[in-house]
């Protein structure tokens, strides 16, 4: 659990459970939320609208799907043991899987940290002409005094409004275009993979479900954690954890719809190619004027920031769990995976050569790494010895293996495309 809650008297600390009191529960979804709108997800959606135009969406729905039901699963893990996903790997698993899996879970933290610090430097690129190996170094700093000089409360305060800047930005830029919404209601529900598209596909998945937000999810739940002791207390935590996990997964879907929206209305309705998030940048001004170009790059910027910080916590989470402690930002564990997922993606992006490859490279790694974690998840969350009486129903047990395995299968294909 996070340390500044060891001191509570949980006895003393029951919620109250009201209409208005949903209100105060809201925040650990939204930070997952950044991490499927971050910089990665903006080159996926992106490439994928400017190319296929509203076919890819429904992968979108899809993943966003498979999100809910995973992010929702491994928060009732959280709440239910007082453990996150990489303690309880740690605590509940032979050393020779949990080091194998929660290893790989930091190299797709670093991974995911490459896409966000990269988005964020490009970002800054575009406002201030800054080069992007300086704009990089300067993105970690920035978050890094951020992560060592706040506490979760206000680095939750600061994340929910980067999420509303980011979903204005994108409302006002759909707002200048033309959209066949017909079209885009036919992508988001009908599953079509276009010759060539598996790449992209496979970017899309990786993009929204993310390895490192199912580790960050079942730690920062517990910032919302009262009497574990009191089984009314921990069924309405279950209960306001879906409504906040369901409203900001939803948030999510909306944002990177909007991405694919307006890059299918405004380059593939023109049959314009986009390489990189630049290009996309620098057409919009032109195609669409009313500062659309400026608009971008600031929530661009934002994007970058936000989930460069959770990115950052989630390497704090996994690596601190391999020791079997929890995150704790005064911790030298917690502080050494921050510095890692966020140092060794800064060091990467110095031998980088084409960014916008690289951040949709980024995003199939973390969809290549992704069953592992899914089915560590699903082991965990079926077993009564580590959940107890809140251990996985046969039918959840059931639905998740269909979320493992389909994100497997799409792997396998990816494999495939390869030969």
């Amino acid at each position: 659990m996070f340390s500044f809650l060891k001191n509570l008297d949980n006895k003393d600390h029951r919620p109250t459970f009201g209409a208005l009191k949903i209100l105060k529960y809201i925040g650990p979804g939204l930070l997952v939320t950044v991490g499927f709108i971050d910089p990665g997800n903006w080159a996926s959606n992106i490439a994928a609208g400017s190319e296929y135009g509203f076919t890819l969406l429904w992968m979108v729905t899809l993943s966003t799907i498979m999100l809910i039901i995973l992010q929702h699963n491994v928060a009732h893990l959280g709440i239910a043991t007082g453990l996150c996903l990489s303690e309880a790997a740690t605590k509940y698993t032979k050393p020779w899987a949990s080091r194998s899996i929660l290893g790989t879970a930091m190299v797709a933290s670093v991974s995911t940290s490459l896409a966000e610090i990269l988005g964020g430097a490009i970002a800054l690129q575009m406002l201030f002409a800054i080069p992007v190996a300086a704009g990089a170094i300067l993105v970690v700093l920035f978050v890094g005094i951020m992560l060592f000089t706040n506490s979760y409360a206000l680095i939750e305060k600061i994340i929910i409004a980067f999420v509303s800047i980011i979903g204005l930005s994108f409302l006002y830029e759909l707002n200048l275009v033309d959209i066949d919404w017909l079209q885009a209601g036919i992508g988001w529900v009908a599953p079509s993979i276009p010759e060539g598209s598996i790449m992209i596909i496979m970017s899309v998945l990786g993009a929204v479900v993310m390895p490192h937000n199912l580790f960050l999810h079942s730690e920062i739940i517990q910032s919302r954690q009262w009497n574990l002791e009191d089984d009314t207390v921990i069924k309405k935590q279950l209960d306001y954890e879906f409504v906040d996990t369901l409203v900001s997964m939803l948030i999510g879907w909306a944002i990177n719809s909007a991405m694919i929206i307006l890059a299918a209305s405004t380059f593939y309705s023109k049959a314009i190619h986009v390489g990189e998030l630049q290009q996309a940048q620098s057409m919009l001004g032109p195609l669409l004027s009313n500062h659309a170009d400026v608009v971008f790059a600031i929530a661009l910027l934002f994007a970058g920031i936000a989930s460069s910080t959770t990115s950052g916590m989630a390497g704090g989470s996994i690596f601190s769990g391999l020791f079997n402690e929890p995150y704790d930002i005064k911790d030298n564990h917690s502080r050494l995976g921050i510095g890692l997922s966020l140092i060794t993606a800064l060091v990467l992006i110095f031998f980088i050569g084409n960014p916008f490859k690289a951040l949709i490279i980024s995003q199939m790694i973390l969809s290549i790494q992704l069953p592992f974690t899914i089915f560590l998840q699903i082991y965990l969350t079926s077993s009564k010895k580590v959940m107890g009486k809140y251990v996985n129903e046969k039918s959840t047990t059931v639905i998740m293996l269909i979320v493992g395995s389909i994100v497997t299968f799409l792997n396998i294909l990816l494999f495939i495309s390869f030969f």
